[in-house]
């Protein structure tokens, strides 16, 4: 995704300089973080979780220790609300605003810039930021302050998760019952049931094409951080399925995978 993020705004005419990135046309190769956002005016970070995040920006040579007083940090990653606060401690005490602007989108959508940027932060920050924001998407979403956004994107992330499970629960009992497949999968896509989501990935759990566009650990890293939301009890139902698909080696595919284990299950039930 943060490829597709900088190759945009390469294509776009933006002096971009990346850090653990492939080399692209355009683009300037840093050796470690903080050479990266040394004198930049906006600082992105788009990364797997909190952990990595934290080393990216605070940890030896990290970003903000580069960063030059007035810079606008916006991290994309999904993340929890905890480490935003953590980060924006941090960014204010160097003379940084941050917004959390996580994204909702595929790697195309990034590369096409057609992304949804779900912001929190200041007026103030948004506006420095918004031309940078504005050519990788589609929509910007200003959800309110500092946290907002990524709390945003774990709401929206848990609610994917559980109708995959519940979609893949579907497709199981469909495939065991001698329901015509096609014809009892179109029933949920073309009726209530058909999210934008469930009628991307019903075709994936058919055609057990697994190539990743979200991987399976991801996702469950995501109703990690969404547990500690609340005791929602649907978020623990569909992690611990998602756990299952973990363990049975399904955690570097496609998290639509997550049906494959339903299918088995069913059938030593049988």
């Amino acid at each position: 995704m943060g490829t597709g993020m900088a190759s945009r705004l390469t294509g776009q005419g933006f002096t971009v300089t990346t850090y653990n990135r492939s080399p692209r046309p355009g683009m300037t190769i840093a050796k470690t973080p903080r050479e990266a956002a040394s004198g930049a005016d906006v600082i992105i970070s788009m990364l797997a979780d909190d952990d990595a995040a934290r080393a990216v920006w605070l940890g030896k040579d990290g970003a903000l220790s580069g960063a030059r007083p007035g810079a606008v940090l916006i991290e994309s990653s999904t993340v929890s609300p905890d480490w935003i606060r953590e980060l924006s401690e941090a960014a204010h005490k160097h003379g940084c605003e941050l917004l959390d602007a996580p994204v909702t989108g595929s790697k195309g959508a990034a590369v096409a810039g057609e992304l949804t940027f779900l912001v929190g932060g200041s007026d103030a920050a948004l506006a420095t930021a918004r031309p940078v924001l504005t050519t990788m998407s589609k929509e910007i979403n200003h959800i309110g302050p500092s946290g907002s956004g990524a709390l945003m994107k774990l709401i929206n992330n848990f609610v994917c998760g559980v109708q995959a499970v519940a979609l893949a629960e579907a497709v199981a009992i469909i495939e065991r019952s001698g329901l015509d497949r096609e014809k009892a999968v179109g029933v949920l896509t073309s009726g209530a049931p058909g999210s934008p989501l469930v009628k991307l990935i019903s075709g994936r759990m058919l055609s057990r094409d697994f190539t990743p566009n979200f991987l399976m650990k991801l996702m469950a890293k995501d109703l990690r951080y969404a547990q500690k939301l609340g005791n929602i009890e649907v978020v623990t139902a569909a992690l611990r399925t998602f756990e299952t698909a973990i363990k049975a080696g399904y955690g570097d595919k496609d998290f639509s995978s997550v049906v494959e284990t339903l299918r088995n299950s069913g059938k030593e039930k049988a």
